[in-house]
């Protein structure tokens, strides 16, 4: 066909008198552009001619799939929404305990230095909610140009138990203690007895503590303790962490207290809440292996010498509430979420609910049913030994206190040591770390490494600004 074609042309070329060659031309040419096309369709594959189809699969499959994951996307973050705003209004529940409180102070029942700016002048408000159990509401607020903590607590006393809950005794606080007419004298003889009845009988300093009790009590400083202002007082006293607090009071290990309305207390906020640690959603954490998150734990910590006078401070702590002015405290929980600092360095105690007094958790865990050792355990890391004979747990905890500060900061003070202490400071750690049994059974190796690690520590920072 393509030999035949230029005669053709030639021939009508030819003839170019006539008009009808030129009408010729013009059919001819378009009979050959249809016989061409034909001809590339007979030689060429015929998937080049359906890859349009093709290419229009791809795009129906590509927008489905789109589709399915921006679906999925929405459903798992409407559920983790869901979830996480159940869990808030579960556990956040500030303005009931407010106007709890607060209508009980109208009502007269209560009284206390933050009432008024709570429940009237509203300079006293609730911020951001940092609640982990129902029973104990803990803000963060704001008092006129002071910043706090503010902590409340809600349906429940309290109360020293066994077990992994410390507060879980189901009793309404009424404030009805002390009774109308009681004197200030029979005041201080019940504050008295039950803090003799919380650190034990053995105590000198006992009436010096319960001093300090009325002079909080009084709390527009007036020189008198009205009968709501009592309430307030006693309703404290039952509060672990308040009762620490007074205890420490002379130490610093606390934050301050900066006021209270019944059981409601505002203290100094610590700008570290946590000795180490970071913070992570939880469906990143799930995935990191147990020893790279105790790695990132270490990551965001201050300098070396920052990190020896904190743990100085916890090793200080240890000491204190170990036959201290007022008794014994055994630490249940020794975790780097239990402490904070400053911006100075100084140790704090952020959660004291499981400080607590000797005494108090002796008498508890003897009445303790037990069936093996694991079910004497008390707080997070109290654990006693089981008496199989009468099935009741033995009352000297298996690791003192130094063991469990020693084993928080190992890997938070070793990391960054300098070098020329580095072999001596892990040697005396591993050697607290082993501490075992009652302190009392080995109260000389205790201070002998209590002493040893303070001295090691206050060596290396003392020439420095640091300390």
């Amino acid at each position: 066909m393509f030999e035949y074609f230029p005669r053709l042309v030639h021939h009508v070329l030819l003839d170019s008198g006539s008009r009808a060659p030129l009408r010729f031309l013009t059919l001819s040419a378009a009979a050959v552009k249809c016989s061409t096309v034909a001809m590339a369709k007979a030689l060429l594959p015929w998937g080049v001619f359906r890859k349009p189809l093709y290419i229009q699969a791809r795009f129906s499959y590509l927008h489905m799939k789109y589709l399915f994951f921006s679906w999925l996307a929405v459903f798992v973050g409407s559920w983790i929404v869901y979830v996480e705003y159940s869990s808030y209004t579960e556990l956040c529940r500030g303005h009931e305990c407010k106007n709890s409180i607060c209508d009980k102070y109208r009502k007269g029942v209560i009284d206390g230095s933050a009432c008024s700016s709570l429940c009237e002048k509203d300079t006293l408000y609730l911020g951001k909610c940092f609640t982990t159990k129902p029973n104990s509401q803990v803000y963060s607020g704001n008092w006129g140009d002071l910043e706090g903590v503010i902590k409340c607590q809600m349906e429940e006393t309290p109360r020293y138990e066994m077990g992994s809950e410390v507060e879980p005794r189901k009793e309404t606080v009424a404030f009805n203690k002390p009774t109308k007419g009681t004197s200030v004298e029979k005041f201080r003889e019940m504050i008295f007895a039950h803090l003799k009845s919380k650190v034990g009988d053995d105590q000198a300093n006992l009436a010096d503590l319960a001093t300090r009790v009325l002079t909080i009590a009084d709390s527009n400083k007036d020189g008198h303790i009205s009968l709501p202002e009592a309430r307030s007082t006693w309703a404290l006293l039952q509060l672990n962490e308040f009762l620490l607090a007074l205890v420490l009071q002379d130490r610093g290990h606390t934050p301050k207290l900066l006021g209270f309305c019944g059981d409601l207390y505002v203290m100094e906020k610590v700008p570290y809440s946590h000795l180490y640690g970071i913070s992570l959603p939880w469906l990143i954490e799930v995935w990191i292996p147990a020893g790279l998150r105790r790695s990132m734990d270490q990551w965001f910590t201050p300098y070396w010498p920052h990190k020896a006078k904190i743990s100085i401070g916890l090793l200080e702590l240890v000491e204190d509430v170990f036959h201290g002015t007022f008794g014994s405290f055994v630490m249940c929980d020794v975790s780097a979420t239990s402490f904070g600092y400053n911006e100075r360095h100084d140790l704090k105690v952020m959660d004291a609910r499981y400080i607590v007094p000797e005494a108090i958790f002796q008498e508890d865990i003897r009445q303790q049913h037990c069936n093996e050792d694991e079910d004497c355990l008390y707080g997070v890391d109290c654990l006693t030994s089981c008496d199989l004979t009468k099935h009741r747990c033995t009352p000297e905890v298996t690791r003192p206190n130094l063991a469990k500060a020693c084993d928080t900061l190992k890997d938070y003070i070793l990391r960054g040591a300098p070098s020329d202490v580095r072999e001596e400071l892990e040697k005396q750690l591993y050697a607290c770390i082993a501490l075992k049994g009652s302190v009392e059974q080995m109260e000389m190796e205790h201070s002998l490494i209590l002493n040893n690690l303070k001295t090691l520590l206050w060596k290396k920072i003392s020439h420095t600004k640091d300390s």
